[in-house]
């Protein structure tokens, strides 16, 4: 009997949990309908990003001076901060080495700390727009 018992108030537990799971679930869809310029305009919009010369990024230079020291400079930053690119840029008659691509102030002021402990004359600049 008082198995029975047990079995029956087993039985009623298991019903109750699966209609409880059952009244719990959704089903559905979900259509996007947008305009196909969009996916275009977020393609443009990431090669416009990706520009190394956009003139509203931060850039940081960490060195002046002659081309020999220039690429030492820059091997030395590439081993101490890998996450960061720099290429050499020449004005006559110095050549300059310019680091990082920054959105913000705030990013190229906390990259800046970081690489004065290295490079003591770095300094934060915008470059200027280019004519073509």
């Amino acid at each position: 009997m008082m198995n029975l018992n047990l079995k029956f108030k087993t039985l009623i537990v298991i019903c109750l949990f699966g209609t409880t799971l059952n009244s719990f679930s959704q089903q559905g869809q979900v259509f996007i309908n947008q305009d196909d310029n969009i996916t275009k305009l977020l393609e443009v919009k990431k090669q416009l990003n990706k520009s190394e010369n956009s003139s509203d990024r931060y850039k940081i230079q960490i060195y002046n001076g002659n081309r020999t020291g220039a690429k030492a400079a820059q091997k030395e930053f590439h081993e101490s901060f890998a996450d960061w690119s720099s290429r050499i840029e020449y004005e006559s008659p110095n050549f300059k080495i310019w680091a990082g691509n920054f959105r913000t102030r705030l990013e190229a002021d906390r990259a800046l700390k970081r690489i004065k402990r290295k490079f003591p004359s770095a300094f934060i600049f915008k470059p200027k727009k280019e004519n073509n």
